[in-house]
């Protein structure tokens, strides 16, 4: 299997199946990024996951193993990053049963699993994490702190990602052009009723990703 990013050799080596390892791990990985995907298609792979289904788990882990491997490559460093993720992606295989759609999505928890991976392999290995904009180097926050935001904002970016255009678009103009739904609807010649569904849906998705992680706080 070819690692994240295109890497090779023993840090992107398959697993070996066994009794708490699928036989599916076949994943070809390509340039981590977020690609599109239809939501009822994830939804039954999470279904799938849960009840052990292997092909699921390998659906799953072309969709989110890129944001997980990303992750993985700004907080520990590239020479881990391989290692972590299909770590990450055990621990989550092995635990399956306690992923409740109830409580969160997929990937945010999955994303709590490397949070909590990475921050104990940044303690051993004493790496700093990549700084992030607005996070300047004499900032009174811990590494631990840091590498926690680097988490949050790729998943807000990757929940983002994960809307329709149109609602994204809607977003943006709500909040980062602070016009009102009226404004919107002028000026994107969109029906008021459609931006304020759009508008009502992508908060509650983008809320639904963040519900987990602060529950795991």
């Amino acid at each position: 299997m070819m690692a994240p990013g295109g890497d090779t050799g023993q840090a992107g080596q398959t697993p070996r199946a066994g009794p708490e390892w699928p036989t599916a791990w076949g994943i070809q990985w390509g340039r981590p990024t977020v690609a599109p995907v239809e939501r009822s298609q994830v939804d039954q792979h999470e279904v799938g996951f849960r009840t052990g289904d292997e092909q699921a788990l390998a659906a799953l882990y072309e969709t989110y193993g890129p944001l997980i491997h990303t992750y993985c490559l700004r907080t520990v460093g590239a020479d881990r990053a391989s290692d972590l993720t299909q770590e990450v992606f055990m621990s989550a295989w092995k635990s399956r049963r306690n992923f409740d759609p109830e409580n969160g999505t997929f990937p945010a928890w999955l994303m709590t699993i490397a949070k909590r991976r990475c921050v104990d392999d940044f303690r051993r290995s004493g790496r700093r994490p990549d700084i992030e904009p607005g996070d300047p180097e004499d900032e009174p926050v811990s590494d631990v702190i840091k590498i926690e935001r680097i988490a949050d904002r790729m998943l807000l970016e990757e929940a983002f990602a994960r809307l329709s255009e149109r609602a994204r678009r809607h977003l943006e103009l709500a909040f980062f052009e602070d016009l009102t739904h009226t404004e919107i609807a002028d000026k994107t010649g969109v029906p008021l009723g459609t931006v304020k569904s759009d508008i009502r849906r992508g908060l509650a998705t983008l809320r639904q990703h963040f519900e987990h992680l602060e529950r795991k706080r």
